[in-house]
């Protein structure tokens, strides 16, 4: 019920279904109801697994929201805060997690990496609204497209912490730096978009094109379910990044037919299992800090986290989108709005999974408080700014289309 009704009931508070969430699973685990400790350190695996599959759910609806088809100028502040402000965001981490946190190179860099992807899942309330509802801003419009693509840009970095936690400052030398390079940059985003693109042509033909009408007044919603799986199933079978594919998937099959109907049917089932899926695991995150996941939290780490979270990425943010376009409103409100979620507990879970960094407390620990803190001032603060600055656009565009010099009165007469 929380799921189908909160997100209407809320839209125009400064609350959030996430925030509800974490305090109704807080809740639940301090006063022993649910009798187990869903500590993601102890349930590591099961931790990584059910992120991924709501992030993927995510980016196939963050694709099928967005109106504007991909280009060079139309995307150029998304493009910006890819290219600038994200391997901004994560040297900086790194950087505070060695200088500030006593972090290894390691470990840092995967902190680094893993806070810079603005998440996909707990940013919906500030991206764009289904396909066709004209709710597309420029700041929702870009916080949903670098939402969409910089999940699967931030996977090399965590490989390349992985890779320096299992060969330590030899990583950065020679035949593993290469390998690096060739595979875990070059290939496997090639691979992403590549098979992306080529699962999103074929669904749109079988959902548009095929049997002369196509098959979209035949099915429903959980086509969108199956187009994810399938994109992200043949991209892991070769060595691509399945979170790529899984978005350029979404925007190739609204590029297919881009005004039809069925677009809104399939973003709004994939938008329902993601909440849902949302719930569970911002309720299980409430356990796990009822159950004591910030204990090994330090006045240090809580001091990194803030700045991590209101210094670098504002700041990596803005400097990204100087020379924009764009209003100087919007531009503060793009780097402010750097929500970390869901997809930061996926990466830090891969990564620890699949690499060697040792006793791990304190790193949960940082990104607990960084996710807490995110959900917490981002969900009071992201809907009363997004319908200020929606009121300042519609402002400037009635001041745009009055004249500037409007004639006398006798000569409108005349």
């Amino acid at each position: 019920m929380l799921v189908s009704w909160a997100p209407k009931g809320l839209k125009q508070l400064p609350l959030s279904l996430a925030m509800i969430c974490v305090g109704l699973g807080f809740g639940l685990f301090a006063l022993d109801v649910i009798g187990f400790d869903p500590d993601p350190r102890t349930f590591d695996t099961l931790t990584e697994r059910l992120t991924e599959l709501v992030v993927i759910i995510s980016l196939m609806g963050a694709g099928l929201k967005l109106d504007r088809p991909v280009s060079l100028k139309g995307w150029g502040p998304t493009w910006r805060l890819l290219a600038i402000a994200m391997p901004l965001t994560i040297a900086a981490t790194a950087w505070l997690g060695t200088i500030g946190l006593g972090f290894s190179l390691a470990m840092a860099l995967l902190l680094g990496a893993s806070m810079a992807p603005t998440d996909p899942v707990l940013a919906s309330d500030v991206q764009t609204g289904p396909p066709k509802s004209g709710e597309d801003n420029e700041v929702r419009f870009n916080l949903t497209a670098e939402a969409g693509l910089n999940d699967a840009l931030a996977f090399p970095f965590v490989n390349l912490a992985i890779l320096v936690s299992m060969t330590g400052a030899a990583a950065w030398a020679g035949q593993d730096l290469g390998e690096w390079l060739a595979i875990d940059v070059a290939w496997k985003l090639i691979a992403g978009g590549v098979m992306g693109w080529a699962v999103g042509k074929a669904m749109g033909w079988l959902i548009f094109r095929a049997h002369e009408r196509g098959i979209s007044r035949h099915a429903d919603g959980l086509v969108a379910l199956g187009a994810t799986f399938i994109a992200y199933a043949a991209t892991e079978l070769v060595l691509g990044y399945g979170f790529l594919a899984v978005f350029v998937c979404a925007l190739t099959i609204r590029a297919s037919e881009r005004d039809d109907d069925f677009h809104e049917e399939m973003h709004d089932f994939a938008e329902q299992i993601e909440r849902l899926l949302m719930m569970l695991l911002l309720v299980l995150f409430g356990g796990a800090l009822a159950n004591g996941l910030l204990d090994a939290l330090t006045w240090t780490d809580v001091g990194i986290g803030l700045a991590i979270l209101f210094i670098v990425r504002p700041v990596a943010g803005y400097l990204s989108l100087i020379g924009s376009p764009l209003p100087r409103r919007d531009k503060v409100l793009l780097a402010y709005l750097g929500i970390r979620g869901l997809g930061s507990v996926y990466y830090l879970a891969y990564g620890i999974n699949h690499g060697q960094f040792g006793d791990s407390e304190r790193l949960w620990a940082i990104t607990g408080f960084i996710i807490l803190t995110s959900i917490l001032v981002h969900g009071v603060t992201s809907t009363p700014l997004m319908a200020l600055i929606e009121r300042l656009g519609r402002r400037s565009l009635q001041g745009e289309a009055a004249p500037a010099n409007p004639p006398p009165k006798d000569e409108q007469l005349g």
